[in-house]
């Protein structure tokens, strides 16, 4: 009798380097996000889909805040059509950064969500930034 993981059989290894392939086509995590701010290799565009009030609160530094309600044909023209974004809201108990994903994805756009969010930004012990006071 298999134990409760080998219940069902591993894919094939090629299956698994396709799926797994796919799956970072479509997202990036903090690390990586931070390394490349750290590294200043940023061929992309960081996007905090959350509210202006929240994202005044604490954000990502170097993010820009566009929710994704606000995320128009007009305003995204502001970009080269080949620019990659990276959305995060809140953390996995937000959707706000999906919602962003697939808006930006019918605009013909690239984007990526990165997993986690605020949250999965403060469990690696990332520094967040406020916006300056008025």
């Amino acid at each position: 009798m298999p134990s409760p993981v080998s219940e069902f059989p591993a894919a094939a290894p090629q299956d698994t380097a396709e799926h797994f392939a796919r799956k970072l086509a479509f997202e990036a995590d903090c690390w990586d996000v931070h390394a490349s701010f750290a590294s200043g290799k940023l061929d992309f565009v960081l996007l905090d889909v959350r509210s202006p009030t929240l994202f005044a609160q604490s954000h990502i530094p170097g993010a820009l805040n566009l929710p994704h309600g606000k995320m128009t044909a007009h305003r995204m023209s502001e970009w080269p059509a080949d620019t990659l974004f990276v959305v995060y809201c809140a953390g996995p108990h937000c959707n706000g950064a999906d919602k962003a994903a697939l808006r930006l994805s019918r605009l013909g756009l690239f984007v990526k969500v990165m997993i986690g969010g605020m949250t999965g930004w403060a469990d690696e012990g990332f520094a967040y930034e406020a916006a300056a006071a008025a």
